[in-house]
């Protein structure tokens, strides 16, 4: 795996083990780490635009912190970068 993917990997796990996420956001962003993480010989690519796919739709959440809306575009912009 790709050192950059694996350095987004850990940081959508920090978002997901934090406590100030609301359950729903956590469940999309280990939904994300796995479409990341998975190995089925998919594309990179296409597993880099499922996960920007349900980023964007985090992002769009009402209950979402500023300052977690603002880490998941981070992390939206390096897949962005990647793909």
């Amino acid at each position: 795996m790709d050192e950059r993917i694996g350095n987004i990997i850990e940081s959508l796990e920090e978002l997901a083990n934090d406590n100030t996420v609301p359950r729903n956001i956590k469940s999309k962003v280990a939904e994300v780490v796995s479409t990341l993480k998975d190995e089925d010989g998919e594309d990179m690519s296409i597993k880099i635009n499922k996960a920007l796919s349900t980023l964007d739709e985090i992002s769009d959440d009402t209950n979402i912190q500023a300052y977690t809306r603002t880490q998941i575009w981070n992390i939206a912009s390096l897949l962005e970068m990647m793909n």
